[in-house]
């Protein structure tokens, strides 16, 4: 048996899970097991690209057995990167002219000898002393200078990871219980790899905050670092990321204008930091980040620590060689396309760091964890001057916005996707009605009807608005049965329902992404299915049902 069945786990899925594993025998189990099983094409690629990197560590750069002509282009890229020795290289380089004579297969080898070539050049020459952004471009206004918190550090000392715990009306989001849990799991990890003893810091801004500090403590945090204040009832942008800002420079050394001491803690900067993809901690996050002077991944659903093996030049200082970046904070975000995930990395330069790697977490990304009433923990009070003249505006009064559709309360959620172009209305009606089949149900939509031009008469306009869409940038959802109709499964709206009890999809396209993760997927038209699938369910049998719309001719499960 493999130690891992990949038909477990989605495509999205199984890149993380294939990290720990090394040993080329068992990659190769693996890869049998997928291929044996769903034989995807892209768990495929993946695995064997796996198998590649480790069976290429074992060469030891050995060119003698590389034949271009059996290599993709993207092969040779690869090849190329381990291979130290210019001789080898330009050996391999005529191989290619005697063989393919590709162009941009060449071009990668040429490179490659160009790197090597300029870094032995350089070898006895002395390091250039970084220059300042005004010394590099003395001809534009530099206002960030001036700036107390915008000062890079060099060399500093990092550590913990700090979770801003968001509250508002006196609750706390469970958003922010996702992140403690999981900042919790890293950071066990991350002592047990590294054989540390860092901690998971919890910060509370706020008033009457001080009520939470408890329940941070129990679901994971060591320390709880709090600033109460009246008029920190509301947030508010410039007071909370002064007061923030002010936290993580506690103690530290960071340059001119240092904090006060802390007894609780004697470094510059939080190694990590997350905040809640909320409205009000997308908005901390990016000014915390900007005003330490380093970067953010926003809308991360995934995390996880490792060491990285980087070449680019900017982050090694030099070309044509690779350095290792230890204890660096992956996080995962879906991309533009909607369909693949990208792994952001925080990274520090040559001549200035990039701490804290920080990032903000999709709510729902994460399970809530069980409190432990029997964790001990810290609690430190910040006790820094709030300046008046951070609370320009004043609300004077304010509404509550309706709330709008809560589909999170559902049994069964019917979501609609782009299949309906064909019929837009009709393709709504077919939903609504398949939700009138049971008690506790409700329609969804995803982002492509919210956001498309798609024409729909008065009876179902109202089910195609915005507060129904799930997804990372709409509603996180987990009912009994979700109904996919006409949806492809971009990453971003997987985000919003893949904690869903049984997910039922239905596509024409029997390679559509949602397959990967649904446990009933049924190839066929949204406009013939849905009507045979409401008939089923009106008789009272689910099953029936899905064997009906199933059956052949019906379209296929999986």
């Amino acid at each position: 048996m493999p130690p891992l069945d990949p038909g477990e786990y989605s495509i999205a899925e199984l890149g993380p899970e294939l990290k720990d594993v090394e040993d080329v025998d068992e990659l190769e189990a693996i890869l049998e097991a997928e291929k044996e099983g769903e034989d995807r094409t892209g768990a495929v690629t993946l695995i064997e690209s796996r198998i590649e990197k480790f069976s290429e560590d074992g060469e030891d750069g050995d060119t003698g057995d590389l034949d271009p002509g059996d290599m993709s282009v993207a092969d040779i890229g690869n090849a190329v990167r381990d291979i130290e020795e210019v001789e080898d290289l330009e050996a391999l380089l005529e191989a290619e002219e005697g063989a393919e004579d590709r162009d941009s297969a060449k071009r990668l080898i040429q490179k490659r000898i160009d790197d090597l070539s300029e870094s032995e050049d350089d070898g006895e020459e002395e390091e250039v002393e970084a220059e300042s952004p005004d010394e590099r471009h003395p001809e534009l206004d530099h206002p960030t200078n001036d700036k107390r918190h915008v000062r890079a550090i060099d060399d500093g000392t990092y550590e913990d990871m700090w979770v801003y715990c968001e509250t508002q009306q006196g609750d706390m989001l469970d958003v922010s219980r996702e992140m403690l849990g999981k900042a919790r799991e890293l950071i066990d990890q991350y002592n047990e790899d590294y054989g540390e003893a860092e901690q998971v810091v919890a910060v509370l801004v706020g008033d009457d905050v001080e009520k939470h500090t408890e329940e941070c403590i129990e679901l994971g945090a060591d320390v709880v670092v709090t600033a109460e204040d009246d008029r920190l009832g509301r947030f508010r942008h410039k007071p909370y990321t002064r007061i923030f800002c002010d936290m993580a420079r506690w103690g530290g050394d960071p340059g001119e204008g240092n904090p006060d001491p802390a007894e609780w803690r004697d470094y510059d900067e939080p190694r990590y930091v997350l905040f809640p993809a909320t409205n009000n901690g997308r908005d901390l996050s990016a000014l915390v980040q900007a005003e330490l002077d380093s970067g953010l991944a926003s809308d991360c659903s995934g995390l996880y620590i490792e060491d990285a093996e980087i070449s680019n030049p900017v982050k090694t200082g030099e070309p044509g060689t690779t350095k290792t970046f230890e204890r660096i904070l992956h996080m995962k975000r879906p991309d533009f396309s909607g369909f693949e995930y990208s792994t952001i990395l925080c990274i520090d330069n040559p001549h200035r760091d990039f701490h804290p790697q920080g990032g903000s977490v999709i709510p729902g990304s994460f399970e809530v964890p069980d409190p432990d009433p029997d964790r001990e923990g810290e609690v430190v009070e910040w006790d820094g001057d709030i300046d008046d003249g951070w609370f320009r505006v004043e609300v004077t009064d304010h509404d509550v916005l309706d709330e709008g559709v809560d589909l999170t309360g559902n049994e069964v959620v019917v979501a609609m996707g782009r299949g309906i172009g064909d019929n837009p209305t009709k393709g709504m009606e077919l939903g609504i009605e398949l939700a009138d089949c049971f008690e506790e149900a409700d329609v969804g939509v995803t982002r492509g009807i919210v956001t498309g031009s798609y024409q729909f008469d008065a009876n179902v306009e109202q089910y195609t608005h915005e507060e129904r869409q799930i997804g990372e940038t709409g509603q996180v959802i987990a009912p009994d049965l979700y109904i996919a109709a006409g949806i492809s499964g971009a990453v971003q709206h997987k985000v919003g329902m893949d904690d869903s009890d049984v997910i039922v999809a239905i596509n024409t396209d029997p390679d559509a992404r949602i397959r990967d993760f649904s446990d009933y997927f049924i190839e066929g038209d949204l406009f013939e299915v849905l009507p045979g699938l409401i008939d089923a369910v009106e008789s009272g049998d689910v099953s029936e049902a899905l064997a009906a719309v199933a059956a052949p001719g019906g379209g296929g499960d999986d």
